[in-house]
């Protein structure tokens, strides 16, 4: 095998831990979130999207007779639960949670970016496919995250001066 190969392999079972990170990571922040619906509901089909894009990573590694990381992905599930556990104990959950949201959508866009340069370098059309309509979600839901931060600022900010704890999340 091929050391470009072997690479294309490593950041393929980075990026499905990445995505198994972002589904505890979401998942954490919506089960959390109360006084912010059209972040809830963005955060509900990103999580869905988040799931699929996982399976996706997971069919590319299978297709070249390789399999996920456990231990990456149990690595990244940790990782994502103790950023949701700090997050309960910050007066400005609703705000760190948007922020880190904002800027792991850049860490994907980024792995995403990689892959698909790897995978066609390596000439797996199909692989590079999947990480392109991976980036496409990623892109929708970072631009979404960057158009809607202003206004979650100023419904949080309105919160906290009638009510702090309503305004955390």
């Amino acid at each position: 095998m091929s050391e470009s190969r072997e690479w294309l392999i490593q950041w393929l079972r980075d990026a499905h831990a990445m995505e198994e990170q972002a589904e505890t990571m979401l998942s954490g922040q919506l089960s959390r979130i109360e006084s912010y619906p059209e972040l809830s509901d963005r955060i509900r089909i990103h999580l869905e999207e988040t799931r699929e894009q996982a399976r996706r990573l997971k069919t590319c590694l299978e297709g070249l007779d390789e399999g996920s990381s456990m231990l990456k992905d149990a690595g990244g599930k940790l990782t994502a639960t103790a950023q949701s556990l700090s997050g309960v104990f910050a007066g400005d959950e609703v705000m760190k949670g948007s922020l880190a949201s904002y800027t792991f959508e850049h860490m994907e866009i980024a792995s995403y970016t990689i892959l698909i340069a790897a995978a066609n370098a390596e000439g797996e059309a199909e692989i590079a496919r999947v990480c392109e309509q991976n980036l496409r979600e990623e892109e929708v839901m970072a631009e979404w995250l960057k158009s809607n931060l202003s206004q979650v600022t100023e419904k949080f900010l309105t919160r906290a001066e009638a009510d702090r704890d309503s305004a955390k999340r």
